[in-house]
């Protein structure tokens, strides 16, 4: 099965009620100032966001459309056009390239939205990329999170650096970042404790971790990566604020798009924060992780 077959199936409730929803507005074949607001009023209400749904809505009332087709088809495409020109540039394939010098990835968020299980998967395409992996079980907080982590290194068959539940985090960091330069590991992901704004603890522990990398590597952490729930709509883009805060994030992925979330707020995302997508989860297999490609993902959010 193909990216897109795979978009399009993980989008299909979602892309449904929106493309639905779309044509109970647009009714006419010409768009006037109310059928215009209704269709803001729609974006907004799919978790496009504010601003994109005003520039969508702006978009539609300036171009010209051509009466001889159908007027929704000739708004899903400027949908999108729009869609492919804000995220194409946000795009980076490159995230998972094979590499020679060592690159640590620090991987965050908060509790639920699927950090552990998205590690195994980033693990299994790094190692089909021909690199050497090592995981660092950091969530030292819950001992389920250590176990889950510990399943997916034997599952995909890559080392992991653990220790016991209530462990010093940036400790079992440093031990991992440390064995993966001596013996030549191309990527050490480190899995973090799900913080949330009311635990200062996990808070303190998420930028120890990063300082303690720095130790062995001043550029260190080279990536980081903020994970996010689709289900979880506008409280998304507080995740983005709040975690940038900390330790400016470099790369977002998200989850469980094949729900029946709103596809919506990665736009909204993208729109506001203008931050590289790496990849979309589109199910729970471990070939459900999805490279990110703005066409396939536009296409698969407006399936005509």
């Amino acid at each position: 099965m193909g990216i897109f077959e795979k978009f399009k199936i993980g989008f299909k409730k979602s892309a449904s009620t929106f493309t639905s929803g779309l044509r109970d507005i647009i009714v006419k074949k010409e768009i006037d100032d109310k059928t215009l607001d209704q269709v803001e009023d729609f974006l907004i209400e799919s978790d496009v966001g504010v601003t994109a749904a005003s520039e969508i809505k702006k978009i539609i009332s300036t171009e010209k459309i051509d009466p001889k087709n159908e007027t929704l088809a000739e708004v899903n495409l400027i949908l999108k056009n729009y869609i492919i020109e804000l995220m194409k540039p946000l795009e980076k394939d490159s995230f998972f390239n094979k590499i020679e010098k060592l690159k640590i990835i620090l991987v965050s968020g908060v509790n639920g939205v699927g950090k552990t299980t998205t590690i195994g998967k980033i693990g299994k395409i790094f190692k089909s990329n021909e690199n050497k992996i090592l995981f660092s079980a950091c969530d030292t907080f819950r001992a389920a999170a250590i176990e889950q982590l510990e399943n997916w290194a034997k599952k995909i068959n890559v080392e992991i650096i653990k220790s016991d539940q209530g462990s010093d985090p940036g400790s079992v960091a440093y031990k991992a970042i440390d064995s993966a330069k001596k013996n030549n590991f191309n990527y050490v992901i480190i899995d973090t404790a799900g913080r949330l704004q009311n635990k200062k603890n996990l808070m303190d522990e998420y930028k120890k971790i990063a300082n303690v990398a720095k130790k062995i590597d001043e550029e260190a952490p080279h990536e980081v990566i903020l994970i996010l729930d689709a289900t979880s709509g506008q409280n998304v883009l507080n995740q983005v604020e709040e975690f940038n805060k900390i330790i400016p994030v470099t790369g977002l992925i998200m989850t469980k798009l094949d729900s029946t979330a709103k596809g919506g707020i990665l736009i909204a995302v993208a729109k506001k924060y203008k931050l590289p997508i790496i990849a979309l989860g589109l199910g729970e297999k471990e070939d459900d992780l999805q490279i990110f490609d703005a066409e396939k993902f536009a296409n698969a959010f407006i399936q005509n």
